[in-house]
């Protein structure tokens, strides 16, 4: 275990605080943090995406942020590539590399030993799926995913047709659903862990999701969505994001602004209850419930001491 390099994650849904307590973590232990989150890579996607601000950021170096325009492609096989090589580099600074994020696949795929490439693709099948989804439409070939593998079309959406089509290309080629060939897999960890998350009473979650959603709102998310839609943007990953393809709907004219926000709402408190399941049906996490902290560096002392017992750190005093 001590020859393994040493790896702080925390994680949990949407609003419930990760990014206050990650830059508290990297100043008492001299960490870097890796985004781990799939959105907030694209560049010109800062309020939908809560990214953030060089403000929030007091200094601390932020790692996968602003790395792709919102027309390109990026995969979980993309980020575990990128992200392995810059704890590397972060480790090699003498820093403890801190990711910090909400998309648990991605981060998953770092931490496990996962091979992604073990399936090889067939291309012929997946051109053949591209063409039916043009015909049938996301829902229908989300229902097919369903049909046969219900765990993973449970965690995917319906838009995030790539993955959709993935996963039935992997049950196509093996026979096996995604969870059933990672078991077949039983990956280890490849760094020494320390696997701290985030959770909250719902209702106040939810809260704050709707508030943090009126906040985007008043920060210019209608003004940064719009400039995606002039630039002809369309049928891409990053615009299936929570946040943008509302109001893209709201732009076409499909809806109302008051139901394009109520959907932004909606959608964004569906993703958090998604989140929780995944962490908890995937990881072997540490909970620190965030309810009820009137007093956070009371909170912050009480995660400090685990981080330091997993992973046999000091703090820094300052």
């Amino acid at each position: 275990m001590d020859s393994k390099q040493k790896l702080l994650v925390i994680i949990g849904p949407t609003a419930v605080g990760k990014t206050n307590l990650s830059i508290e973590m990297a100043k008492r232990y001299n960490g870097e943090i890796i985004s781990g989150d799939s959105m907030q890579i694209y560049r010109g996607m800062n309020i939908g995406t809560a990214k953030i601000t060089k403000q929030e950021m007091q200094g601390i170096p932020h790692h996968l942020i602003d790395i792709k325009e919102p027309e390109e492609a990026f995969s979980v096989a993309d980020f575990q590539l990128l992200v392995r090589a810059k704890i590397n580099e972060i480790a090699k600074r003498g820093k403890l590399p801190i990711i910090v994020g909400g998309t648990g696949l991605y981060i998953q795929s770092v931490i496990y030993d996962y091979q992604f490439s073990d399936v090889s693709g067939d291309e012929a099948f997946r051109l053949e799926l591209e063409e039916r989804v043009k015909e049938i439409g996301n829902e229908a070939l989300h229902k097919e995913l369903q049909e046969v593998d219900p765990e993973s079309a449970a965690q995917i959406h319906p838009n995030n047709v790539r993955r959709v089509i993935r996963a039935l290309e992997i049950f196509h080629l093996t026979g096996k659903t995604m969870q059933e060939y990672q078991k077949k897999q039983q990956p280890d960890l490849l760094y020494d862990t320390a696997l701290i998350g985030l959770t909250m009473d719902r209702e106040k979650l939810y809260e704050r999701i709707n508030l943090r959603v009126d906040i985007m709102v008043n920060q210019g998310l209608l003004a940064e969505v719009k400039d995606l839609y002039d630039q002809g943007l369309r049928d891409v990953q990053s615009i299936q994001a929570i946040g943008y393809k509302e109001i893209y709907d709201y732009l076409d004219g499909k809806v109302s602004w008051e139901d394009a926000v109520e959907t932004l709402k909606q959608n964004s408190r569906r993703y958090a209850k998604r989140q929780f399941t995944w962490f908890r049906n995937k990881m072997d996490v540490q909970w620190f419930d965030m309810t009820n902290v009137n007093n956070l560096a009371k909170k912050i002392a009480e995660i400090s001491h685990y981080v330091e017992g997993k992973l046999q750190l000091k703090s820094n005093t300052y």
